[in-house]
């Protein structure tokens, strides 16, 4: 396809407004529609990026602008996005949908499966997969076997269709999904609703069949936030800011690589070998990356695709299989119970807590 992309964003809300915006910096894409049931959010957005050259047509169902477009952005809640890529794919479009790819593993696999069959691109929003601190990782993602992931953010009062597990750790999962090719082993989690009808806290251990395991945190009720994670492999150890970006990375000698590292022989004071080992034996270096933007990096990786007939760094098959282990987890989570012998209420990201005994005693001192 080589004339201008037709593009639809549907969803006019925080990330729709942004995908609309950023479109108009992206060569051979075209803004035209913007869909949503709101009509007047819609039409402030095409407004917005109407131009003497392009007038961008507002629609409350995405359906009557079908016709109009080659593709579209989809950014509309997670539980119409099935309902949203299905009939677009089937209409020959092709599709970016925001992460997650769709509520359900089985719905995700299936748009994976109709956008291949159709010969469609078919790309997710999992925008960490662009960020400067991950691409610049090297042979430090090669064979990783250990990694440590917190992701963390105040309150943001919107994405509260879903818990924190499809929210913010599903970052982490495609990250460490697109390390291995391996499945999952086995998984323990757990989770907890603190303010929303969902998790808003959860943690997760996951174990690879090739011998990686996973460590996951997240939380959307933070008073700080974070984005960090550490990966172990053959080359040393990294650590990655996603906010700054920033990477910092560890490389062992020869000797710590072979395991045949003594420090009895290196040393009679092990509390004053610091400077050495660092200076010998793990050579640091940080790097401090330049910002860039992440979402738009992304949305040419799509066009392109488009044009080239190539395939997104992170295609429908890629969502599909964070979403099933993000579902995976999610099944733990419910089904943990909190104290020996709970009671059907003490199980999930719902469980009631119970009282302390010394508040139990004193509320019956004052009955």
């Amino acid at each position: 396809m080589s004339r201008e992309l037709r593009v639809a964003v549907i969803g006019g809300g925080h990330l729709g407004r942004i995908h609309a915006k950023l479109l108009s910096q992206v060569d051979g894409a075209r803004l035209v529609a913007v869909c949503d049931p709101d009509q007047v959010a819609g039409q402030a957005i095409a407004t917005a990026q109407s131009t003497t050259q392009c007038t961008v047509a507002a629609y409350a169902d995405y359906r009557d602008c079908i016709e109009s477009i080659d593709a579209a952005i989809i950014a509309a809640p997670t539980h119409y996005h099935a309902e949203i890529a299905t009939t677009l794919l089937k209409a020959g479009k092709h599709l970016f949908v925001e992460k997650p790819i769709a509520h359900e593993s089985d719905d995700a696999r299936r748009l994976a499966l109709l956008a291949s069959t159709r010969g469609l691109v078919l790309q997710v929003g999992h925008v960490e997969r662009f960020n400067p601190a991950f691409t610049a990782l090297g042979d430090f993602g090669v064979d990783v076997k250990y990694i440590e992931a917190t992701r963390a953010s105040r309150f943001p009062g919107r994405c509260l269709d879903v818990g924190v597990v499809m929210d913010l750790m599903i970052h982490d999962l495609d990250l460490i999904l697109s390390l291995t090719t391996a499945p999952v082993s086995s998984i323990a989690a757990s989770g907890l609703s603190v303010v929303s009808d969902h998790e808003d806290i959860a943690e997760a251990r996951i174990e690879f069949q090739c011998g990686l395991v996973a460590n996951v945190k997240a939380s959307r009720i933070s008073p700080l936030p974070a984005r960090d994670m550490v990966l172990y492999s053959p080359a040393g150890f990294a650590q990655i800011d996603f906010g700054k970006p920033a990477l910092t990375t560890v490389r062992s000698s020869e000797s710590l690589a072979r395991r045949d590292f003594h420090l009895a022989d290196q040393t009679d004071n092990p509390l004053t070998y610091a400077d050495s080992l660092f200076g010998e034996h793990l050579q640091c270096e940080v790097q401090q990356l330049e910002p860039r933007n992440a979402i738009l990096d992304e949305l040419h990786d799509f066009v392109i695709s488009v044009q080239c007939g190539g395939v997104p760094v992170v295609d429908g098959t890629a969502g599909a299989r964070a979403v099933a282990v993000a579902e995976s987890i999610l099944n733990v989570i419910d089904e943990r119970a909190w104290y020996a012998f709970a009671k059907a209420d003490e199980v999930g990201a719902s469980a009631i807590p119970r009282r302390r005994i010394e508040q139990d005693r004193v509320a019956r001192r004052a009955a």
